[in-house]
């Protein structure tokens, strides 16, 4: 007789089953499916899932199907919105939904010239890579050589600016297609990652710093082992709880995105057990990052400033707070490149370099 007593804990949903949930929640509680902001959301999820090779339960799509019926007439009414729907689209069908519409829809954006009608050289990249999907044209070698001119100078991303770096990122998304095409990029590229990498984790950025690591990856690179043990023990910071039905502004986009990361690195995302219904993702963070302190000091330092990270690596030492000279170190000691990097990003090359008195 056995003495073994059956407590009846719950069985962990599997991976598939946790993804599963995620995506009834995103397509029927979260928001209103007339809600853009329903379509960015659930575009973004089911983009990580596909460019992931998600394996989901069956019929988890099922959620979707009214909307993948109307995609034709709702592109026809909402033009404007065709970059999401596009991507939607293509996505539920190479996630398993059984149909051909994407392929119509990118004849139709084809015939249309939609793109014609963008302002900005990522946006005509991102239709043309979503077209290029369904074998209707490519992303042109002019774009593409414009594209690779922004990616390629590192001194864009040697300062803090989020929007030049996701804007890099995604670049790496579309000439890559999404790591699927053996695409080798120009050194100075992947020299822009590294920079805008070491600007993030000193900030401390949990998801521009996951985008940057996948891109790197997608690029055919090992990111620093030093910035991905910090992702995977961030990843351990969200929690998955019920909410009420309705719109939600939470962490989700940190979320699904360490997600994307982690399986993309080899690891398991999506940590958690999300609640049937509605969810809400919290993220208990960390400090700050030490990245406006020392933008602070050097600026404050005005001519005395250096670029050279030997030299200004005691001043920070006794000017920072302790973590924050240790999240320091940690990026100095995360790239090769970073002794270039900081001449850089000191921006002392403004100015006339002036003896550090009292300072060294």
């Amino acid at each position: 007789m056995s003495n073994v007593i059956s407590l009846g804990v719950p069985k962990r949903p599997n991976l598939s089953q946790r993804q599963s949930t995620l995506l009834s929640s995103f397509a029927q509680h979260r928001r209103s499916a007339e809600d853009v902001f329903w379509l960015k959301e659930n575009a973004e999820i089911l983009n990580i899932l596909a460019s992931s090779g998600a394996q989901l339960t069956p019929h988890a799509l099922d959620v979707y199907a009214a909307f993948y019926d109307g995609l034709e007439e709702r592109m026809r009414f909402f033009p404007q919105y065709y970059r999401f729907l596009l991507s939607m689209c293509l996505d539920l069908e190479d996630l398993g939904l059984d149909g051909d519409t994407g392929r119509r829809l990118c004849e139709t954006v084809h015939a249309a010239d939609l793109v014609a009608c963008e302002l900005s050289d990522l946006q005509r990249a991102e239709a043309q890579y979503l077209m290029a999907r369904r074998g209707v044209g490519e992303i042109t070698p002019t774009l593409r050589a414009r594209l690779l001119d922004f990616a390629s100078e590192p001194r864009t991303f040697s300062v803090p600016n989020k929007k030049a770096a996701y804007e890099l990122t995604h670049i790496v998304f579309y000439l890559t297609s999404y790591g699927a095409a053996q695409t080798e990029l120009p050194e100075a590229t992947v020299t822009s990652l590294e920079y805008a990498g070491l600007l993030a984790f000193l900030d401390q950025d949990v998801d521009l710093l996951a985008e940057i690591c996948v891109a790197l990856r997608f690029a055919g690179q090992c990111p620093s082992e030093i910035w991905e043990d910090w992702l995977a023990h961030e990843m351990g910071s969200f929690t998955l709880v019920p909410a009420p039905e309705g719109s939600v502004n939470d962490a989700y986009h940190e979320y699904l995105v360490t997600s994307w990361w982690a399986g993309i690195a080899g690891m398991t995302g999506f940590s958690g057990r999300p609640p049937q219904g509605n969810v809400e993702i919290f993220r208990h963070r960390a400090g700050p990052g030490p990245l406006r302190a020392i933008s602070s000091l050097l600026y404050q330092l005005g001519p005395a400033r250096s670029g050279d990270w030997g030299h200004m690596r005691s001043i920070f030492a006794r000017s920072l707070a302790h973590d924050q000279n240790a999240i320091l170190e940690g990026a100095a000691q995360s790239s090769a490149h970073f002794d270039r990097f900081f001449e850089r990003f000191s921006r002392s090359n403004y100015i006339s370099t002036q003896p550090l008195a009292g300072l060294t």
